[in-house]
């Protein structure tokens, strides 16, 4: 799908989806009831990819603030080791600011088809290029079945801890750019 031809609108007021479904029941619900709701309490704030000509809801994400912390790691000498890796100089804090990707999804009829990957650049370059506040990492409790798509634009684990688990917890560091 040529990017052109895409609209990004933040969710403010009740979504039409017009039979938005990606296949995945707990992704369609948050759209269809949850994600008004996180925007209006300020837990999270989505935006949806549209076709301008159609108006067909062919993606959307949600975002919030997240922080990668002591407590994500197993031992104290680990989250040292992490935080050594990109703060050699730096002041030892026990949290660092992230982005969290809380939702992803494409509709079934457009996937494979890059929307995944689109989303993806575009919150990079975003946070990249015009953060509004200090924020190094992108987050993301990425379900299994996911991990993959994840791998692909260089997120990676945060610890062992989460092997094996419905979901992973994965960061990207947006000073590898």
């Amino acid at each position: 799908m040529d990017i052109k031809n895409i609209l990004l609108r933040r969710l403010e007021s009740s979504p039409t989806v017009n039979g938005f479904d990606c296949g995945d029941a707990d992704l369609n619900d948050f759209l269809s009831t949850d994600a008004i709701l996180y925007y209006k309490v300020r837990l999270a704030t989505s935006y949806i990819l549209e076709e301008k000509e159609k108006g067909t809801v062919i993606g959307y994400f949600s975002l919030a603030n997240d922080r990668i912390s002591l407590t994500d790691f197993p031992s104290n000498s680990a989250y040292n080791r992490f935080r050594k890796q990109y703060f050699v100089h730096g002041k030892m804090f026990k949290s660092y600011p992230a982005l969290k990707i809380c939702r992803l999804a494409t509709d079934s009829r457009f996937q494979k088809e890059g929307i995944g990957s689109t989303i993806i650049n575009m919150i990079v370059a975003s946070y990249k290029n015009d953060s509004k506040a200090g924020c190094r990492f992108i987050t993301v409790d990425a379900y299994a079945n996911a991990l993959d798509f994840y791998y692909k634009h260089h997120f990676s684990p945060l610890s062992k801890e989460d092997e094996g688990a419905e979901t992973r917890l994965l960061y990207f560091d947006l000073e590898q750019l």
